[in-house]
């Protein structure tokens, strides 16, 4: 059947085979052309047009197509659905036996993305590669577009857990990872298999030592971690095949350890909203909605990482909130920075466009215009010590490359080479030879019009140019009687007639062979640009780094001043203590009203603090309120209360809410104990542990006393006495302060009068008498006989003292219409009815019902 096929259509087949198990994007003229079974996925996803295109006699298959224009919008949606998109352009300049040539010139997949209309600049675009081996995993990630690549080993028992959690942190856009190997689910990002051999260990290794050009991965740190070679290895064959440019972009791999920040599992993000919302999973309402006061794409990408890696180190953590605290308080030089700040492009990922080779010349212009703020940015900064030292020993002025901008770059360049007015004159002395060649030609056209005119005495006459017949002199047809006799006549339109010159068709010639020239010559320059402005990428990209952590510097300082934060203490010892905490995102959205503070105080000795009280008072609040900030305090920031001393935390675990896990066929119940089990395992004395109703999800017998050995197991076991705030409905365990020294008991402030509860948000000590669940549901708006019945129920079981109770039912009951006495009721019994007439039956009602229903 091949040989019957067209030519083209034997050169999409053979492409095709390479490509099985991606979307063939196909050039054809202006088109991206889709066939067979891609086709069909294109015109359902994209909603375009299916048609069919006859390839052999009797023989028709499906295509679609898109302008390739408009490539990108398209190529969003795909992508966004987790498809892998191959592009298939025209190379070469003339055709081989009838036929251009063609090659796929990139794959674009959801982790290989660097088209900027594709990116979200406010966060990296991750591709992240998973190899698990046994209690083993590998995990690597790279940002094409930054540069960023890095790998690190995983082990443990629940290595799933831990793979989550660091997925969980990184949100890749795409997971590669082994043919066979199973992912735990509900993870970020699209996941790609890719055939198995491609992660032997052997392969990976040579892969690395080629791209690295390197003997041994010593220098790298990964001389034991052999699974890390093999994500890494994985990743650098992934793009080999996908985007090979994008290889420059890596220079060196980072390994890393978890050991290296506060490590938090996927349930903690999720519970305390540190970047998006449980409810709408957006960052409106999240942590990092409140503290991201950041003005460029850089930073934006740089605080979410801050926010998601809290420091361990307390010099690291201190050097911050140097920083910070020296910026609020310079409001003037704080405003002035980020004044400075704002209008920067994204040099980072700018900088990589470059080196990949797919840069723009407003790329480049773009550039040069942030390397032109640079000299009033570090002048306002520098002239006196301060702790943004540190930060502007790594920020270069970048003068050879905004030198080289400055000289090759015109202020006033178009925003593709298909235009000419790229290159600065003055530049290229070929290309200003070229300029001038034909500035006589251009000028004898520009001004033919007015010439013609006089000469001809034809004063509509008109010199115009289209991409058909080049350069024309078009008259009005009540003057084509006295057009010259040198005009050819070359089209006639319904009003006028057009012609053409020998003399203006070889000036003609000059200037559109010398735009031609002027094209080609200024395309390769701006290549020669970019290769030499490749050379600078390591200091651009430092400077690109220093400016965006200036940048969240700021922003954590803008947001400090603004909320009323305060510098929190950070010592080695496992101290926790905050007075008049505020929880960053709840009093944010407190419109016109006061967030009641709360101190967290653990005295010496204090090991866990169960805290009663009903819900709506405010103990979920509580309880995240401390967790989140702790962590700010650990990540640089200033926070929300009057005083805070936070003793290092090594991890913070969150119990908190049901999170049904249908999917995995979980329930509730099973959830709740699974993550409390791995909080269990994996705390240290160092841990900060927020437990929110721990046993709710089964009965209360069964609740009470699993809610009981865990604190009696956190409390006792010499390797965890983790810091614990435990909320709970279950009163029995607030006898636990008496039997377990290290045990205090808490409770939500509560005011009573007239049968009606007002919440005070107050944590006071002591245990709650009572759970007012009742009072809270009235407040929730339920029907006021439901109400009543449940106070009653509650008197029967609070008088059997705990034992087993038969609850009384409430039987239906008969309205009576007419009670047993009442004078209606006498009057009725009175009356003849057989006797009354009914105008006499209408009067009697009429009389009742003016007597007795206004009588009530």
């Amino acid at each position: 059947m091949e040989e019957e096929v067209t030519p083209i259509r034997q050169q999409y087949l053979e492409i095709k085979r390479e490509y099985q198990n991606t979307i063939l994007f196909f050039r054809l003229g202006d088109f991206y052309e889709t066939f067979d079974h891609d086709a069909e996925i294109a015109a359902r996803e994209l909603d375009i047009v299916l048609t069919s295109r006859n390839v052999a006699k009797g023989m028709r298959i499906p295509m679609a197509g898109i302008p390739y224009h408009a490539v990108e919008n398209y190529l969003a949606r795909l992508i966004d659905k987790g498809y892998h998109v191959a592009i298939c352009e025209q190379v070469g300049e003339q055709p081989v036996k009838g036929l251009f040539p063609r090659q796929v010139v990139r794959v674009v997949t959801p982790g290989t993305v660097i088209e900027p209309g594709l990116l979200n600049s406010e966060r990296n675009n991750y591709l992240a590669c998973v190899v698990i081996s046994e209690a083993r995993a590998g995990i690597a990630y790279a940002d094409i577009t930054t540069g960023e690549f890095a790998a690190t080993e995983l082990s443990g028992e629940d290595i799933f857990s831990l793979v989550r959690a660091e997925l969980m942190r990184l949100h890749p856009a795409e997971v590669l990872v082994p043919d066979g190997q199973a992912l735990p689910g509900d993870l970020p990002g699209h996941e790609t298999h890719w055939p198995a051999w491609r992660f032997e260990p052997g392969r990976c290794q040579e892969t690395l030592f080629q791209h690295f050009q390197v003997a041994s991965l010593d220098g790298f740190g990964m001389r034991s971690l052999p699974l890390a070679v093999r994500s890494a290895g994985g990743i650098l064959q992934y793009l080999q095949e996908t985007q090979p440019a994008a290889l420059k972009l890596l220079t060196g791999v980072n390994t890393y350890s978890l050991n290296d920040f506060m490590n938090l599992d996927a349930a903690t993000r999720r519970n305390l909203e540190l970047t998006e919302t449980l409810r709408t999973g957006e960052v409106t309402g999240s942590l990092l909605s409140v503290l991201d006061h950041t003005v460029t794409p850089m930073g934006k990408r740089l605080i979410r990482q801050w926010v998601s890696k809290p420091l361990l180190n307390r010099a690291e953590i201190e050097t911050r909130l140097d920083q910070v605290a020296y910026l609020k308080d310079s409001g003037l030089l704080r405003a002035e920075l980020r004044s400075h700040l704002k209008p920067l492009a994204d040099l980072e990922r700018l900088t990589n466009r470059v080196i990949s080779g797919s840069a723009l010349p407003r790329d480049l212009t773009a550039i040069r215009g942030t390397l032109d703020e640079l000299p009033d940015l570090v002048s306002l900064l520098q002239g006196q010590s301060s702790p943004l030292d540190s930060v502007l020993g790594h920020l270069s002025l970048c003068e050879d490359a905004f030198t080289l901008l400055q000289a090759a770059i015109d202020e006033n360049t178009p925003a593709t080479l298909q235009n000419i007015g790229v290159i600065r004159p003055g530049y290229s002395a070929e290309l200003d030879a070229v300029v001038e060649s034909s500035r006589s030609a251009r000028e004898w056209i520009a001004n033919l019009e007015s010439v013609e005119r006089e000469r001809t005495g034809i004063k509509t006459l008109k010199v115009g140019y289209n991409k058909v017949f080049g350069y024309y002199i078009e008259i009005t047809n009540s003057n084509t009687d006295i057009a010259p006799p040198e005009y050819i006549r070359k089209q006639t339109l319904v009003n006028a007639e057009r012609y053409i010159t020998p003399e203006m068709k070889e000036y003609e010639t000059l200037v559109l062979n010398a735009e031609e020239r002027i094209r080609e010559i200024e395309g390769r320059t701006f290549h020669e640009v970019c290769a030499r402005l490749g050379k600078f990428s390591l200091e651009l990209l430092q400077t690109a780094r220093s400016l965006s952590e200036l940048d969240v510097l700021a922003s954590l300082a803008e947001a400090a001043a603004a909320n009323g934060y305060i510098c929190p203490t950070i010592s080695d010892d496992q101290c926790l203590e905050i007075r008049d905490g505020r929880h960053p995102v709840v009093e944010r959205s407190l419109a016109g009203s006061r967030f009641v503070p709360n101190d967290a105080v653990f005295e010496e000795g204090e090991v866990v603090r169960i805290i009663t009280g009903p819900n709506m008072s405010g103990k979920s609040t509580f309880l995240r309120q401390v967790a989140l900030i702790t962590l700010m305090a650990q990540m640089g920031s200033f926070v929300p209360a009057g005083s805070a001393r936070i003793g290092l935390v090594d991890r913070i675990f969150t119990r908190i809410g049901a999170q049904d896990e249908i999917h995995a066929g979980q329930s509730t119940f099973m959830v709740e104990m699974i993550e409390t089990a791995n909080i269990l395992h994996h705390a240290t004395p160092r841990s900060l542990l927020i437990l929110d109703e721990i046993g709710r999800g089964t009965s209360t017998y069964d609740g009470v006393s699993i809610a009981w050995a865990v604190v009696e197991y956190i409390h006792n076991h010499p390797g965890l006495r983790a810091r614990t705030l435990f909320a709970t409905h279950y009163h029995e365990l607030t006898q636990l302060s008496e039997l377990l020294p290290s045990v205090r008991n808490y409770n939500v402030a509560v005011s009573e009068s007239e049968g009606k509860v007002v919440f005070l948000h107050k944590i006071v000590p002591g245990g709650a008498d009572r759970s007012y669940g009742i009072h809270v549901a009235q407040l929730a708006g339920l029907p006021r006989p439901i109400i009543q019945r449940a106070m009653e129920i509650l008197q029967q079981l609070e008088t059997s003292s705990g034992k087993a109770v038969r609850i009384q039912p409430m039987l239906p009951q008969q309205i009576a219409l007419f009670p047993e006495t009442n004078p209606l009721i006498d009057e009725l019994k009175a009356i003849d009815v057989n006797t009354l007439s009914p105008i006499e039956a209408l009067n009697k009602l009429y009389e009742w019902q003016r007597k007795y229903l206004h009588e009530s």
